[in-house]
């Protein structure tokens, strides 16, 4: 188990760094990777890298595949958001930020919500355990 964990964590911090570059300076990352420069597009690309890389690490932390999920999508898509504004005379519609961080927030609320549920039932899974011993 343990190569597994370690190989994830090398795969999640390769995916970062990449995305982080290439989110932050994707000119000198398409220059590098030999790619035409459409900054925008360049944007989404390592917004997505980084959501995949913390998926990948919140998987190794979080047991509920819907939370880990819904945290990736929530990171990822709200980056997503802010290349939108960030790149808004690129191309694209006024409305895109709205529409895209609609699902950023829908994505948060059900986070809670998945996290609230998963509270309360190892709250009440410790409860039937400390009952089960008296």
């Amino acid at each position: 188990m343990r190569f597994v964990q370690v190989a994830t964590v090398i795969a999640a911090s390769m995916m970062i760094i990449i995305g982080a570059w290439c989110w932050g300076d994707p000119e000198s990352f398409a220059e590098f990777a030999n790619w035409p420069n459409h900054t925008h597009f360049l944007h989404d690309s390592g917004a997505f890298q980084i959501g995949i890389g913390l998926t990948m690490l919140a998987a190794l932390r979080w047991r509920d595949v819907l939370a880990v999920v819904l945290g990736g999508f929530l990171f990822a898509n709200t980056l997503h958001v802010v290349n939108h504004i960030m790149d808004r005379n690129a191309g694209g519609t006024a409305t895109d930020p709205l529409i895209l961080g609609s699902f950023s927030v829908l994505a948060l609320a059900a986070l809670v919500i998945r996290l609230r549920q998963l509270r309360i039932t190892r709250t009440e899974a410790d409860e039937t355990t400390v009952e089960a011993r008296r």
